[in-house]
C-alpha cells in the first residue's frame, strides 16, 4: 500500500523488496538494531520489522514501540512459542509492559519432506504409537526413509514447515502479566486451541509426509 510506511532493520539485507525502507545493521559504525528503532521512532511508521531481538535494549524500545501504536514483527532463539515471552522477561522486559503489547508469537522449525519413490511402511510398534499418541483402535501407516536415484540416496526431497501459532487473547494477557511460566502459557494456549509443534509435526508423520525421527528431532516430549 503506498501510504504505509514500512521499517525494516536487518543483519544482513537478504532480499531488497520494492516500496519498503530497509536498513542494514553496521556495528563498526555504530548502527545496531537498537539505534535503527530509535531513528524509526522518529520516521512516523506504520510497521517495523526488526530481524532479530539480540538484546535488552532492542527488546524493550521494540516493546515501547509496539505499546505506542505501531505493529512491530521480530525473531527470537527459543524452543517454541510460549518460551518468547519468558525471553522477553529475562532480557529485562516488564511483565505488565510485554502483556499490553503482544498480540501473537509463530515458532517454525523445518522436517525434511519423505522422497515419494522409495519410502517404505514401518510396523506400527508401542513405541511409536506412544510417540504419535495414538488411540488404540487408530490405524496409520508411518514411513521410514530408504534412498532412491531421485533423492541421491538420502530418502528426502524437500522440507516442509511446522508451524506453532500462539494467538494473545485476555487469558494469556493475565498470565503473562503475572510472570508466569512458559508452560502455563502454553497449557492455557493449548486450551485455546493451539497445535504444538509436537501435534503438528505429528499430523505430518501420520499423513506419510515425514518420519518419526524428524518429529522427535524438532519437537519436544512435554508438548
Amino acid at each position: 500500500k503506498p501510504n504505509v510506511n514500512i521499517l525494516t532493520v536487518e543483519d544482513p539485507v537478504e532480499s531488497t523488496i520494492r516500496g519498503i525502507n530497509q536498513v542494514q545493521v553496521n556495528v563498526k559504525a555504530g548502527l545496531t538494531f537498537a539505534t535503527a528503532l530509535r531513528s524509526f521512532l522518529r520516521q512516523d511508521p506504520d510497521i517495523i520489522m526488526v530481524g532479530e531481538i539480540r538484546d535488552g535494549e532492542t527488546a524493550e524500545i521494540a516493546t515501547r514501540a509496539a505499546i505506542t501504536g505501531h505493529l512491530v514483527f521480530s525473531t527470537l532463539h527459543t524452543n517454541d512459542a510460549a518460551s518468547s515471552v519468558t525471553r522477553m522477561i529475562d532480557m529485562g522486559i516488564e511483565p505488565f509492559l510485554l502483556s499490553s503489547s503482544l498480540v501473537g508469537l509463530i515458532a517454525q522449525r523445518l522436517v525434511r519432506r519423505l522422497c515419494p519413490n522409495c519410502k517404505e511402511p514401518v510396523e506400527v510398534d508401542d513405541n511409536i504409537k506412544d510417540v504419535l499418541n495414538l488411540k488404540d483402535d487408530e490405524e496409520v501407516t508411518v514411513f521410514k526413509a530408504k534412498g532412491c536415484e531421485q533423492c541421491n540416496n538420502t530418502g528426502y526431497k524437500g522440507r516442509i514447515a511446522v508451524y506453532e501459532i500462539l494467538k494473545v487473547n485476555r487469558e494469556i494477557r493475565e498470565l503473562i502479566s503475572k510472570n508466569a511460566n512458559s508452560d502455563a502459557i502454553k497449557d492455557m494456549a493449548i486450551k485455546h486451541g493451539m497445535k504444538t509443534l509436537r501435534m503438528n509435526s505429528a499430523r505430518l508423520v501420520k499423513s506419510g509426509t515425514t518420519t518419526i525421527e524428524e518429529m522427535m528431532r524438532i519437537a519436544y516430549s512435554g508438548d
